[in-house]
Formats: structure tokens, sequence, C-alpha cells
């Protein structure tokens, strides 16, 4: 069982790497959730594949600095039921 676990750390690092995807569109993509999704990726993956871990460690400190910008678009969509 521990194989699967470390296979499917990395399955959602390159993931989110390639597709430069957040933690909640990888949990929905993988059907687990966001604290799996983070705990797989922050704690799991930097034990089993360090090198991959630091790529994906970019990804989400681009997207925790991005994270208040995509919020407020959302409020905005939501308030002036903008659907673009």
């Amino acid at each position: 069982m521990k194989e699967n676990i470390e296979e499917r750390a990395c399955n959602l690092a390159v993931y989110m790497i390639e597709n430069r995807a957040t933690v909640r569109a990888a949990a929905q993509k993988f059907g687990i959730s966001k604290s799996t999704v983070h705990k797989d990726l922050s704690e799991r993956l930097a034990v089993c594949n360090r090198p991959l871990y630091l790529q994906v460690k970019q990804v989400l400190e681009v997207n925790k600095a991005e994270r208040h910008i995509r919020g407020g678009i959302a409020t905005r969509k939501k308030y002036k039921g903008d659907a673009t």
C-alpha cells in the first residue's frame, strides 16, 4: 500500500507541474480531498522524491501568492453575475 501512496504523490506532482494546477484542481482530477493532496505533496513527496518535491513546491508557492487575486475575481463574478 505504501508504494501506491508514493506513486500517487508522484503522479499528483507531475500533474500539478505540467498543468500549473491548484491543489483544488488536482484533488478534483484525482478524486481525493484537498488535504490529502497537500499532505502527499508537502510531506510524503519530500521523503520519496526530493527533486520532484522541489519543483512542485515552486508551483505551490506561486498558487499561494496568487490565491487572493483568484478569490477577488470569483467574488466579483458572484456579485456581478459575470459568467466570463
